[in-house]
């Protein structure tokens, strides 16, 4: 049964950084989809960034693209995050999908879900 917990949430001004870490309890794994996802009050759940955990490819939406980068080990997935604005509040969520093609950031093709992390940007 595979768990996912993130860390790295907090509270940044407009211009800063933060790095969030997303372990999974089923150890190393094989190769699949891990996305990033947030959602704001009142909006979404909304796709970030996803990686292909075999070959490391990554995807991002265009909202964050250039500004934050999602990277992987054996065990963890990381999310890190720089010249944060006020729109990128919001809880991000760590996520595992069946599928090998990535490039969809569709929230559907994700069933596996960490509880969140809260991103705050003032």
């Amino acid at each position: 049964h595979v768990q996912l917990v993130e860390s790295g949430g907090g509270s940044v001004q407009a211009g800063g950084s933060l790095r969030l870490s997303c372990v999974s309890s089923g150890g190393p794994y094989a190769g699949h989809c891990m996305g990033w996802f947030r959602q704001a009050p009142g909006k979404a759940n909304a796709g970030v960034a996803t990686i292909y955990t075999g070959d490391a490819s990554t995807y991002y939406s265009s909202s964050v693209r250039g500004r934050f980068t999602v990277s992987r080990d054996n065990t963890k997935v990381f999310l890190q995050m720089r010249n944060l604005k006020p729109e990128d509040s919001a809880v991000y969520y760590c996520a595992t999908s069946p599928y090998q093609a990535c490039s969809d950031l569709s929230a559907s093709r994700y069933n596996k879900w960490g509880r969140g992390t809260q991103v705050t940007v003032s």
